[in-house]
């Protein structure tokens, strides 16, 4: 399993390079002030690292329990990232509706849009971090990175 620093690392870039991605999108396709959708984003942010630490934790935890390794298929790397943004949904939906103003409905609408994002990101990140870091565990496994 990955070290507790290589977890920071991992976690501290994807946030990092999503919200230089996202900030500009966000207030283009929403049509709000860069700063707003800033804001947002860094909280979001903050809010998924703490949360992208605990849940790969959580789930490489369960994934070598029922596989005996970390190493993750495509289809492993699917269910990984819809139930990251799953859980991320549940959390960051009520901080966007109260600081931008929005009702829940709209804030769902962005959530999800940025979910959308974050998923299409999480899966090509995640894939090109395990290629850049790969673990000395999986040298000699068969199974696809």
């Amino acid at each position: 399993m990955r070290s507790p620093l290589d977890r920071l690392r991992h976690a501290l870039s994807f946030e990092i390079i999503a919200l230089l991605l996202v900030t500009p999108l966000g207030a283009a396709v929403f049509h709000m002030p860069m700063h707003e959708i800033g804001v947002v984003g860094v909280v979001g942010a903050s809010l998924a690292t703490l949360w992208n630490m605990i849940y790969n934790y959580i789930f490489d935890l369960g994934l070598r329990r029922l596989t005996g390794t970390t190493r993750k298929t495509a289809r492993i790397r699917v269910v990984h990232t819809v139930l990251f943004e799953a859980g991320l949904l549940v959390i960051l939906m009520p901080f966007i509706a109260w600081y931008l103003g929005i009702s829940l409905w709209q804030a769902f609408v962005m959530d999800v849009s940025f979910a959308l994002f974050y998923m299409v990101y999480a899966f090509g990140f995640n894939w090109a971090y395990d290629r850049l870091f790969p673990l000395p565990e999986w040298k000699n496994s068969p199974s696809a990175q």
